[in-house]
């Protein structure tokens, strides 16, 4: 009953399915039906939803949340049809970005298998609670927030694809580079830290295997 409960899984996995967006529709700060105040758990959700949406290179634009009351039919179909205009000027799920269906498959299902190593970080790093939309909305705008973002969370998704790439079928780095998107320098360093962690190896004509 309430978007508290709207758990970012939730969200990779309608993309999983091939929505071509998600919207979330909540109650207004401060009338949350609940002593938690759960549209703001739901905003705080949204806000990391959408940081791991730009990196694996999805319009951010394609998950939408809002505060409507239930007794505003009017504002909920014009927020509905502004939302739909959009996702149409956006185009399909990935044919919008330019990503190939193969590739927007593996980057989902990476961002899928850290949702519970993310919650963690949520919890023990990210957990700030403020009293207004605005300070949410500046506080993972922050530097702060992208450099902490950058070391917890964007460093093992990147990881998280390659592997689940090299689970596939042994790539060299040039390869991965033209499948994932990356840059070289990016690829060898994300491969340099599989390797130390025991996730991944070369073999003697420098291609790479999954070990996890």
């Amino acid at each position: 009953m309430c978007t508290g409960r709207v758990d970012l899984a939730f969200v990779l996995r309608a993309f999983a399915k091939g929505a071509d967006g998600v919207f979330i529709g909540g109650c207004w700060p401060g009338e949350c039906h609940y002593v938690t105040e759960g549209n703001y758990d739901v905003l705080k959700n949204v806000h990391i939803a959408k940081k791991i949406l730009e990196r694996i290179g999805i319009n951010p634009d394609r998950l939408r949340l809002e505060w409507i009351a239930a007794s505003e039919g009017m504002r909920y179909a014009e927020v509905m049809n502004d939302f739909g205009k959009r996702l149409k000027e956006l185009g399909p799920l990935g044919k919008g970005e330019g990503i190939e269906a193969g590739a927007l498959k593996l980057r989902l299902e990476a961002a899928n298998k850290l949702v519970p190593y993310i919650k963690l970080v949520e919890r023990e790093r990210l957990r700030q609670r403020f009293k207004t939309e605005q300070e949410y909305t500046d506080f993972f705008a922050s530097d702060e927030l992208k450099k902490l973002f950058d070391e917890l969370v964007a460093n093992k998704l990147a990881v998280s694809q390659i592997t689940l790439l090299l689970q596939q079928k042994p790539l060299n780095t040039g390869e991965i580079v033209k499948t994932l998107g990356m840059n070289a320098s990016e690829v060898s360093r994300h491969l340099k830290s599989a390797t130390m962690h025991g996730l991944v190896r070369f073999d003697e004509g420098l291609k790479c295997y999954a070990l996890a």
